[in-house]
């Protein structure tokens, strides 16, 4: 258990936070972002996500700051890993319609472990079922129920047009074992890497009276330890409604393709995605359910919002 990767949403959107420590303050007034996944769902106690977090923008310092819940339940409760996050980022103009930001994030990783609910080989009746009455000949660890310092930064690089970014998360790769042995060879929680890079492409204004309409092609590179994959896809908004599709690819072999579809009216938006294994192993895991909620009290302000990016689909 000294090794893990963090939890993936496939409606990046809805969770700009998780993405790049740079994106928080992308509204002056708050927005905030409610997430579900319920991963592979031929398993019924697989991988169950939850999300929560809050962002704005001060302009007169030039920072934006947010906080962050996550917390990923693995194997009904057998595994548990919650975090909780502090951001700050910063604003700096490059010329007129070109930004870059930078971003901090600090926070803490706590991990639990339910041992009563592991199944050892040594517990495995040979005729058949689980004898929890025999002996399985582990060692119990000491502690079942750790904290860890975490630190992640990040940037951005934005017009009205487009926008690229970098994130590292687990700058410090915190030791996540609860085994106290060979401590000194724990690699810890390995760093992620993301690359992000999208545009927007508008086709109708906004206005008072309606909302506007345009397409986002958007492509996410991420690598964490031994693991990496890419999101390339689109997401499209027409009036009250949008939708999205993606693909995604682990790098060497095809996982699965993402449909999202979602409501937006005013400061209220809500969106769902499936995503539908393509993998040999469609059969045997099913697909993934993801529910999310933005809430963006900037679109209730008395004067005109006209922001200068291209980050209408974050918010």
């Amino acid at each position: 258990m000294g090794q893990a990767q963090d939890p993936v949403f496939s409606q990046f959107y809805m969770t700009p936070l998780n993405m790049n420590p740079a994106f928080a303050g992308n509204t002056d007034l708050p927005l905030i972002h409610i997430n579900y996944r319920n991963q592979w769902t031929s398993f019924p106690t697989a991988y169950s996500t939850y999300a929560a977090s809050y962002d704005q923008y001060f302009e007169r310092m030039n920072t934006g700051i947010g906080m962050q819940v996550i917390v990923d339940d693995a194997g009904d409760g057998i595994y548990k890993t919650s975090s909780y996050s502090g951001f700050f980022s910063y604003r700096l103009i490059i010329k007129r319609n070109l930004f870059l930001k930078f971003g901090v994030e600090a926070g803490a990783i706590q991990q639990a472990l339910n041992w009563d609910k592991l199944v050892f080989y040594n517990q495995i009746d040979p005729i058949g079922g689980i004898d929890p009455n025999l002996l399985s000949g582990e060692t119990r660890p000491e502690s079942l129920n750790h904290t860890r310092l975490d630190i992640s930064s990040g940037i951005l690089l934005y017009s009205p047009k487009y926008y690229f970014g970098v994130s590292l998360k687990h700058i410090n790769t915190p030791n996540v074992s609860f085994l106290n042995i060979n401590n000194n060879l724990a690699q810890g929680w390995p760093m992620r890497i993301s690359l992000q890079g999208g545009m927007q492409i508008t086709l109708t204004e906004r206005n008072k009276k309606r909302e506007g309409s345009f397409i986002s092609p958007n492509v996410i590179f991420v690598k964490q330890g031994a693991f990496s994959q890419i999101n390339i896809g689109a997401y499209g908004g027409i009036g009250l409604i949008f939708a999205g599709v993606w693909y995604r690819h682990d790098w060497t072999n095809a996982d699965a393709a993402i449909f999202s579809l979602g409501f937006k009216k005013s400061w209220f938006k809500i969106g769902y995605s499936y995503d539908l294994t393509v993998s040999k192993l469609a059969s045997q895991r099913g697909g993934s359910h993801e529910l999310a909620l933005t809430l963006n009290f900037d679109i209730n302000r008395p004067k005109k919002v006209d922001y200068n990016d291209c980050f209408e689909i974050f918010r």
